[in-house]
């Protein structure tokens, strides 16, 4: 099924907007991986609605007992929701369609809310994954980060080889404060940007709320990708309700038209 006349046209905007501005950013959220297999947490289907919100405290219990957390998270049981998920997803055509974005020079540097490791798998480079990434491991004291596979797991809990700190998975849990070094970067962008396109997510949860916002406050423009309206649309410049898979993709071809 082919995309609403109405919908394109809104692509069509979007395209030249992102063509007349200067630095544009994108900036995405669990419903860009969604068409992977990969379930929300909230809403219909969402790992929350299924099982029950997590618990708000798990950094504080992660600091209290690092051992018992890593011996609990080798254990066949941790397969189930969202990290089995994980498991063998692949990207879809939006997560390739942002990749391209950035290959053909219109996307900057791409913020994502995502912990899944596709827009690296797509090709996306200059990646900014605010709350971490689940195939890398990162150390608590230095903030130096490991790839997950054939780091040494004998020792409970595994330890920094530069530092000697311990070590804990990258994405953020509750409780956990968001990594200076990348929130950091990823507020520098967004003051740097004056067009940011955002896929898959409403963007209300701090501090990724606060990044388009960030862009609307110096004027900038704000790119809507989602399957319905959102709070983030009364701000929006350009909605494109349609899914992320079919939208973006149609987004680089209206862009590479024009270039």
């Amino acid at each position: 099924m082919g995309l609403e006349e109405s919908t394109l046209r809104a692509i069509d905007g979007a395209a030249e907007l992102m063509l007349s501005s200067a630095y544009v950013i994108g900036l995405t959220g669990a419903g860009v991986s969604v068409e992977s297999g990969i379930p929300p947490f909230r809403g219909p289907g969402g790992l929350w609605t299924k099982h029950g919100e997590p618990s708000m405290d798990g950094y504080q219990r992660f600091m209290e007992d690092p051992k018992g957390y890593w011996e609990q998270r080798l254990t066949p049981e941790r397969s189930l929701g969202l990290g089995g998920a994980l498991v063998g997803a692949k990207p879809n055509s939006g997560h390739y369609a942002l990749a391209e974005m950035e290959a053909i020079g219109v996307l900057r540097v791409l913020i994502t809310q995502n912990i899944d490791n596709l827009h690296v798998l797509a090709g996306s480079r200059n990646l900014l994954e605010i709350h971490g990434n689940s195939q890398k491991l990162r150390c608590i004291d230095c903030g130096s980060r490991f790839q997950r596979e054939g780091f040494d797991l004998s020792v409970m809990p595994p330890r920094c080889p530069y530092c000697g700190g311990v070590v804990k998975s990258d994405t953020v849990m509750f409780g956990e404060p968001i990594p200076q070094d990348v929130l950091r970067r990823c507020f520098e962008e967004a003051r740097r940007s004056d067009c940011i396109l955002v896929a898959g997510t409403s963007a209300l949860v701090h501090p990724a709320a606060g990044i388009p916002m960030t862009v609307k406050r110096k004027k900038g423009k704000i790119i809507e990708v989602n399957i319905t309206r959102t709070e983030l649309s009364g701000i929006s410049d350009v909605q494109v309700i349609a899914r992320s898979g079919e939208a973006l993709p149609a987004l680089v071809e209206a862009l590479k038209r024009r270039l």
